[in-house]
């Protein structure tokens, strides 16, 4: 099994693999994020980011924990993030909201909360399908990215140091032999 501090180097690789091909998708390809798409951003960058200084710390057990449930207190909004654009994304044309304000304009003219509120709504513009890999659109990979994240996250909360319980198994063994 791979030692933790590569675990996390490798979820702060992926998130940082995500942010590449995003602003490729953007700078490259032109495809404009919309608010919903920013947000996702924003919550793969903290991972990324969080991940990172948990692979520098390489944390002992309580630490591993304590990276873990953040890993999920941020995975899991971006899950709910990315399912609601995944929802926005499937609805009938008839039922697609109007196209909003945009992001710019919301954060200036609302308070912070509100703003919030109007992003998480999403508009008509977080329902276009820009691209596709697999029958699956960008917020749908992100999705289950971050669900996947989130199960990590709950992994490091559960499972205990395989590298401990091997040692302490072996002081185990000196001690009563």
């Amino acid at each position: 099994m791979p030692t933790q501090r590569r675990l996390f180097l490798c979820g702060a690789l992926l998130c940082a693999i995500l942010i590449a091909v995003a602003l490729y998708f953007q700078y490259v390809m032109g495809l404009e994020p919309c608010p919903l798409c920013i947000v996702q951003r924003a919550l793969v960058i903290a991972l990324a980011l969080l991940m990172g200084v948990a692979a520098v710390h390489d944390p002992g057990r309580v630490g591993r924990r304590v990276y873990g449930a953040l890993t999920l207190l941020l995975a899991a909004p971006g899950a709910g993030v990315a399912g609601r654009h995944v929802y926005l994304q499937n609805l009938p044309p008839d039922q697609v909201p109007e196209c909003g304000p945009g992001l710019d304009y919301i954060l200036h003219a609302f308070p912070p909360g509100e703003a919030l509120a109007l992003i998480l709504r999403g508009s008509g513009e977080c329902a276009e399908v820009q691209w596709t890999f697999l029958g699956l659109t960008i917020p749908g990979w992100t999705l289950v990215v971050f669900a996947g994240l989130a199960l990590f996250g709950v992994f490091l909360c559960a499972v205990r140091d395989p590298a401990a319980s091997r040692s302490d198994r072996s002081l185990f063994k000196k001690k009563y032999q």
